[in-house]
């Protein structure tokens, strides 16, 4: 099960965007209708028992997997992982070193 209902409490909170990126679990009417009250356009595939397929941005949907290989590299990192601080900002500058050890120093 998705984070689904857990959206329509905090879509109202969220900024604005020109384009959502889902999975299929977030594939319903009034989801998408929100997004489209908002003026954001959701890219999200329809699920498989959707009697009419619905269109989206196919390659666009394709690079959320730089998202997620993204969080996989940071997670790697156990203090990340887990989140050993307590502050934010000590949080936040872990994450800025594992982002720069990680994607620059590495390629």
């Amino acid at each position: 099960m998705s984070d689904h209902k857990g959206a329509k409490v905090l879509l109202p909170r969220l900024p604005k965007a020109a384009t959502l990126i889902a999975d299929r679990g977030y594939d319903s009417n009034w989801f998408r209708n929100s997004l489209v009250e908002r003026g954001t356009i959701p890219c999200i595939p329809p699920t498989k028992n959707r009697k009419q397929a619905l269109d989206y941005d196919k390659p666009l949907y394709r690079q959320c997997h730089k998202i997620e290989n993204m969080f996989a590299k940071l997670k790697d990192w156990r203090r990340i992982a887990t989140r050993y601080d307590r502050c934010a900002h000590t949080f936040f500058s872990a994450i800025c070193i594992a982002a720069t050890v990680g994607f620059y120093l590495k390629e």
